[in-house]
Order: structure tokens, then C-alpha cells, then sequence
């Protein structure tokens, strides 16, 4: 028969590894269960996204002449200011024109005194056809008149040319504006000797300021896209001076080859400027256009993770865990990525991503915005 000693001692030792066993198990199952990690989500977005190309640019007058004098002279009047806004057809300089309109006075009167020879020479073949009707001349009298005549209208045309010749040539001695536009600083002044050369200093420039035109580079890759967009319609281009408001235009030209050196294609642009906020030579950056993607589906590129080819994000699952969702990026915009494979009513993880594992519990933070705290108030439930 046992001692009472012993079966209490026996109770104890069975109770104990009792208890041992107890918290093992429990330790293991808290091991199997992962902690719930603070994150910040946000709800995707559904949105009409532009699709755009952004490119480098310079101002270009769409008209741009430089005026050079056609005539040796010397310069009588300069009719022109420095920065002056001209017209078409104006008066901007008048050249000393002695030396040319004594060739013209010469020209007109070699004209008068042929025509009034071509008088005499129609008087005789009318004559001369006249006695050839009563047979008191031979037809050979009646041909020579008529030679004579024919002579003295080709004798009179060339004369005609002649006076035409030296009005051009006089015509020269007065500078016109040969567009409509805004004068640049003019180089020469009364009594100045100007040249008709290629290579002289142009008296003046005139530039087309209104409407402007920008030149700019978009890469090849975006060709196909471009030439889509021109064939749709007029494609808008936003060009963004310096310091300056965003000025709204369209493309009127895609240049017919690609630079292989560069592997873009040129584009010009055409943009009212009557407030002259554009000026020619200004570098400036340029915003295409393309298209516009209806009703796209859009995250915060921050909520992406990159893995080689692949993007996924993390999103909040029913049961309020980590669910990872591949998706397909068709555009990036800023700060914002298109996206496919996502739900609309998707949330996705921002911060805190990188310490996830799909089925990972979550604890969300409403530092995410509305859709953070929505996806918070839901979870608490």
C-alpha cells in the first residue's frame, strides 16, 4: 500500500508536464500565425488619363526674312524703327535712284519715238493696199510695206520691255516689307553704302511673330501613335515657356523621315501669340497629346513592385489580409501608373509593402487618404 507522500508527489509530476505541454502548443500556434504589419492604402481610381509625350522645343517664326538691298546705292531714307511692327508692303527704306531713273526717262523716249515711227509704217501699208485695190502698185510694193510695219511693232515691243526693264530696275531703289511682322534692330542709316550681295549684312530682319510656330524631337517609338493622332484630328500641343503660362496650339507637321542619328522625328507646332508670350530662339518644353485613355484604371506608382518584367501590388483582401495581384502597366503619368488586372473598388497597399508575404495580416493606418479610411472603418468591424 502506497504512502500518501508518494501519490501527492505522483499528482504533482503529472500536473506539471501537463502544463508544459499546454504552453507548448500554444507558443506553436502563435509561431504559425504572423503579426499584423501597419500599412497605408489607398482605393484605386477610375479616370479619363491623357496620354502625352513630353519634348524639348525652340520658338520658330513661321515666316522669317532677311532684307538685303538688290541695288549698289546709297541709302536716302530709312523709313523703319528697331523693334517697329510692320505691315505687308510697307515702305522701309528709299535708296538714291538718280542713277537709275535717267535709264528709264532714255527708255520711255526711245518707246514714244518708235510708236510714233509704227504710226507712219501703218499709214503706208494702208496706202500701199489701197493703190494695190486700183493696180497702180505691184503686190510686191504692198508686201514690203507690211515687212516694214511687222518690223516696227517688234521694234515697239522690245521698247516696251525696255521701259519695263529700267521701272524694275529703278523699282529696286525702294524696300518693301515683304511680310507682316515685327522688325528686328536695323543696320544701316542715311547715307550708308549698301551692295547687292548674298553676303552682305541685312538692313533688317523681319520675323512673323503671330501666329508662331515650335519645332521639337519626339522619339521614333512614339511615331506610330503621332501619325494616329494627326489622322484623327487636330492634335493639341501645350508648349510652357519659362516664367510664363502654358500656351495652348496644335501640330500642323510631322516631318517625313526620322533622324537616324538621334532616332527622333521632328514636329512643328502653330500657336496664336498676339500676347507675345513666345519669342523666336526660345528653348522651351513641349506637351503632346496622344490620346486619351477612357475610364483607365489608375494607382500611385509608389503602390508598384518591380520584379524584372513583372509589376504586382499588394491589395487588401476580404479577410483584411495581404493579397499580391499582377498587373498589367499601360502608362505612367507623373506621379500615377494605368494599370490593368486591378478591381475598381481595389485597395492598395502604399507603405509599408516591403515587409509583406501574401496572407500577411494588416493593420491599416488612415494616413492613405479617404479610401484608407474607409478600408480601416471596414476592417475594424
Amino acid at each position: 500500500m502506497s504512502s500518501p507522500l508518494f501519490l501527492c508527489s505522483l499528482s504533482l509530476t503529472l500536473l506539471a508536464g501537463c502544463g508544459r505541454k499546454d504552453d507548448a502548443g500554444a507558443a506553436a500556434g502563435t509561431a504559425s500565425t504572423p503579426a499584423a504589419q501597419n500599412v497605408s492604402v489607398m482605393q484605386v481610381k477610375q479616370a479619363d488619363v491623357p496620354l502625352t509625350v513630353e519634348a524639348s522645343g525652340t520658338v520658330t517664326a513661321l515666316q522669317s526674312v532677311d532684307l538685303r538691298a538688290q541695288t549698289t546705292s546709297t541709302v536716302a531714307q530709312v523709313l523703319v524703327r528697331d523693334g517697329q511692327n510692320v505691315k505687308k508692303g510697307e515702305l522701309l527704306f528709299r535708296f538714291d535712284d538718280r542713277a537709275d531713273r535717267a535709264p528709264l526717262e532714255k527708255a520711255r523716249a526711245q518707246l514714244a519715238r518708235d510708236r510714233a515711227g509704227q504710226t507712219d509704217l501703218e499709214r503706208q501699208l494702208n496706202r500701199a493696199k489701197e493703190l494695190k485695190a486700183q493696180n497702180f502698185v505691184a503686190q510686191s510694193a504692198v508686201d514690203t510695206a507690211q515687212a516694214a510695219f511687222d518690223a516696227g511693232q517688234a521694234l515697239v515691243r522690245s521698247d516696251e520691255a525696255a521701259v519695263q526693264a529700267a521701272q524694275v530696275t529703278l523699282g529696286y531703289n525702294e524696300l518693301r516689307a515683304p511680310i507682316t511682322g515685327r522688325a528686328g534692330i536695323v543696320n544701316v542709316y542715311p547715307g550708308s553704302l549698301v551692295q547687292a550681295s548674298a553676303t552682305a549684312v541685312p538692313l533688317v530682319n523681319i520675323a512673323q511673330l503671330d501666329p508662331i510656330a515650335v519645332s521639337f524631337a519626339v522619339p521614333e517609338t512614339q511615331l506610330a501613335s503621332l501619325l494616329e493622332a494627326t489622322r484623327a484630328g487636330p492634335l493639341d500641343v501645350e508648349a510652357m515657356p519659362p516664367g510664363a503660362e502654358t500656351v495652348k496650339g496644335r501640330v500642323i507637321a510631322v516631318d517625313n523621315l526620322v533622324d537616324t542619328t538621334t532616332g527622333t522625328i521632328k514636329v512643328k507646332a502653330e500657336f496664336d501669340n498676339k500676347a507675345r508670350t513666345l519669342w523666336p530662339g526660345q528653348y522651351l518644353r513641349v506637351r503632346v497629346t496622344l490620346r486619351t485613355l477612357k475610364g483607365a484604371t489608375v494607382v500611385p506608382q509608389a503602390a508598384l513592385i518591380l520584379r524584372g518584367n513583372e509589376r504586382s501590388v499588394y491589395v487588401v483582401g476580404p479577410d483584411n489580409t495581404a493579397r499580391l495581384v499582377s498587373v498589367q502597366l499601360r502608362s505612367a503619368v507623373g506621379e500615377q501608373a494605368v494599370v490593368e488586372g486591378l478591381d475598381a473598388t481595389a485597395h492598395v497597399v502604399m507603405d509599408g509593402k516591403q515587409n509583406l508575404r501574401p496572407g500577411t495580416p494588416l493593420r491599416i493606418t488612415p494616413s492613405g487618404g479617404d479610401g484608407a479610411a474607409k478600408a480601416a472603418s471596414g476592417a475594424g468591424k
